[in-house]
């Protein structure tokens, strides 16, 4: 302890300058997930002082909620196909658009871009993909005589999981995109010249060698956000699908974590979901960060 002690005043104009980002850190990170973990043993309803069931919550998760199980089906396949897809896609374009010429580079990073922050860029989709005949997919389908009647692909849960992976696919392009853009021209050419030299001898040497070495931070943040997103989409599955989807098709946990906690005010309820949710993005998150260590 007085070695302890010792450290941080010997150190305190450092801790002194880390303080304010460790202070919001712990108010808005640390505190709300201690205040979830402690909320999922209790039953509390937003009314009444939060009463303690102990592992009530867990249990009746997994024994009780059959909805839940779906979500979590549905949640884990949404995450393994557009989590993995979704980071390849942002480096793979980053790593094309970065070899061109800088004003083509610019505007080809804009159009990419842009889906992702056009906050209901996604609604085309649902004109595109409408029950009706005039949607422009049963339109195209019924004018080549491939269908004879308009097909419902946002009703039928045959269709509404691939469309809303494609729709999620297609805004993928944002932060993690950027992030690659970033790292890329960040890497001095002086490496690539040594590298030459030491016997790389072609592209995908550099890449695996040199390019991703450099970028690992990068490629780290850039899987934080992938892993994120896929774990925790919810608004444009429901703006395509509705709030209650067909045999709750594309219903995921997110969805199931609003409906506890800000329409039945279940909030112990809806914390013990959060808690199982945040550990499990935590541990694919290690799970990745180990992997990333290998590159190279």
């Amino acid at each position: 302890m007085k070695a302890l002690w010792l450290e941080l005043k010997e150190k305190r104009v450092s801790y002194l300058f880390v303080a304010p980002f460790l202070l919001v850190f712990a108010l808005f990170v640390v505190v709300p997930i201690a205040v979830a973990i402690g909320l999922s043993f209790t039953y509390f309803n937003m009314i009444e002082p939060p009463r303690w069931v102990g592992w009530s919550n867990y249990l009746a998760l997994f024994l009780e909620d059959d909805v839940f199980l779906i979500a979590v089906k549905n949640t884990l396949l949404f995450a393994v196909i557009t989590g993995p897809l979704s980071y390849a896609l942002c480096f793979v374009f980053a790593w094309l658009i970065n070899e061109l010429k800088p004003r083509i580079r610019a505007v080809l990073t804009l159009l990419f871009y842009v889906p992702s922050i056009s906050a209901n860029a996604f609604m085309i989709w649902t004109v595109l993909f409408s029950g009706d005949a005039y949607g422009y997919i049963n339109g195209i389908l019924l004018y080549w005589g491939i269908i004879d009647k308009p097909v419902q692909w946002l009703v039928d849960p045959r269709w509404m999981m691939p469309i809303v992976i494609v729709v999620v696919l297609w805004m993928s392009l944002g932060v993690s995109f950027l992030t690659f853009i970033a790292g890329l021209q960040g890497i001095d050419s002086i490496y690539y010249e040594a590298g030459a030299i030491d016997g790389v001898r072609n592209r995908w040497q550099e890449l695996w060698y040199i390019t991703l070495p450099m970028m690992k931070h990068h490629l780290m943040f850039g899987a934080i956000i992938s892993i994120t997103n896929s774990f925790a989409a919810a608004d444009q599955l429901q703006a395509l699908t509705g709030t209650a989807p067909t045999d709750w098709a594309t219903w995921t946990i997110v969805q199931h974590i609003n409906d506890y906690g800000y329409v039945r005010y279940e909030m112990g309820y809806a914390s013990a979901m959060a808690v199982l949710l945040f550990i499990t993005m935590l541990l694919v998150q290690r799970l990745v960060q180990r992997l990333l260590r290998r590159i190279g």
